[in-house]
């Protein structure tokens, strides 16, 4: 009988994050008596089905190897790369004696520390038998407009077809890291791991997930995450 599939997951947190305005990267932030960086880790470590968590983490990185959660045995380090994709590739191949072709990996924001367990939880389950994965996501109610270089309105968009990608991003290991290192080689930037997977003609699955989701991106989302994270 065969050894069942593992589950990675990868955490890219080697950016640097300009848009917070702040003395250091965004993943470093205190929130809640943490920072973000822990808030995001301890979640998916509450994940009792993933077998590791790798976190790609700049080489000039002070801050990391003075976290305790650093130091868990259930966590990996990788190189962080340049952009996010090189991040994840790097993570992968980190992992490549360990995992096999057919594990899952499973691709989250550092920034993003309201995940929930059960969130998690739910895409394992929805995606373990999937041929291809999927991702969280959030429907759109707003309505949307597209516009031309003035931002003139030229149309407004179906709706129904549109959402908003969240992370986890979950893919079998083997066809991620090709993926990612053909979008490399062809200087493809990409911007989620889903995009990587489209491109090699796939077609992810969408996994309704919670709108507390947040991407930490500018200051004032510190403390709407703050607020998420009280509720939850």
């Amino acid at each position: 009988m065969s050894e069942p599939n593992k589950y990675w997951a990868i955490v890219p947190a080697a950016g640097v994050g300009k848009r917070m305005q702040a003395d250091r990267p965004k993943q470093y932030l205190a929130l809640n008596n943490q920072t973000v960086l822990e808030q995001t880790l301890s979640r998916l470590l509450a994940v009792q089905k993933i077998t590791a968590v790798v976190v790609a983490i700049s080489k000039e990185d002070p801050f990391w190897p003075e976290l305790e959660i650093s130091k868990n045995p259930r966590i990996l380090t990788a190189a962080g790369g340049k952009e996010r994709a090189d991040s994840v590739l790097s993570a992968l191949n980190s992992i490549a004696d360990k995992a096999d072709d057919n594990d899952w990996v499973l691709v989250h924001d550092a920034a993003r520390p309201c995940i929930t367990k059960e969130d998690v939880e739910t895409l394992i389950s929805e995606l373990r038998d999937h041929a291809v994965g999927g991702i969280l996501a959030l429907a759109t109610h707003d309505t949307l407009k597209s516009v031309n270089e003035q931002l003139a309105i030229t149309d407004t968009v179906d709706r129904s077809l549109i959402w908003r990608a969240l992370t986890p991003q979950m893919f079998r290991y083997s066809a991620l890291k090709h993926a990612l290192q053909e979008a490399a080689d062809k200087g493809w930037i990409m911007t989620d791991d889903a995009s990587a997977m489209e491109l090699q003609g796939q077609q992810p699955k969408i996994i309704a997930g919670r709108s507390d989701n947040l991407k930490i991106t500018r200051p004032e989302d510190l403390a709407l995450a703050q607020f998420f994270l009280e509720q939850q």
